[in-house]
């Protein structure tokens, strides 16, 4: 599926995806008309969503992060994505997702300040129909924080 040189594309790219297809190519010892050839297949076969700028949330004001455990009322009749998916339209949430266990989803969120969260919490996620309960955790540190997937290692286990 990947070769060598996808494998190292996809890596050099995850470190910094402004390099040009011109210092991709010379990186990974190849013509640039083959690794842009490579960039765009990689893109087409959804290996490579999407490039974006990584933003600092302190920077911006955003200095509060917290994971919000919600249980969603399945007496309504209401389906859990549609939940999900109002949950994820709130500007703040930067994740949603359908879990297992106690909660049914786990949406995390960056805000300015815990009041802030509150009225998060209180006035717009506990608003939405179908949201039971909450559970919130606010993180004192980040001690690791990443979008990078260990692609070579995902290969040889293949």
């Amino acid at each position: 599926m990947l070769d060598e040189k996808d494998v190292a594309l996809l890596e050099l790219l995850q470190e910094n995806a402004r390099l040009t297809v011109k210092e991709l190519s010379r990186k990974i010892g190849s013509p640039i008309t083959t690794t842009h050839a490579r960039l765009k297949r990689l893109e087409k076969e959804g290996f490579i969503k999407a490039y974006r700028a990584i933003l600092d949330p302190k920077k911006l004001g955003f200095n509060t992060l917290a994971y919000i455990f919600i249980s969603f009322s399945r007496e309504k009749g209401l389906d859990q994505r549609k939940v999900a998916s109002e949950i994820a339209k709130i500007p703040e949430v930067q994740e949603v997702h359908i879990i297992t266990g106690e909660w049914d989803i786990l949406a995390k969120v960056r805000v300015s300040n815990v009041d802030a969260l509150g009225e998060l919490v209180v006035n717009k996620l506990r608003n939405i129909e179908g949201v039971e309960k909450t559970y919130t955790s606010v993180v004192l540190e980040n001690v690791k924080e990443s979008t990078k997937l260990p692609v070579r290692a995902s290969q040889v286990e293949k």
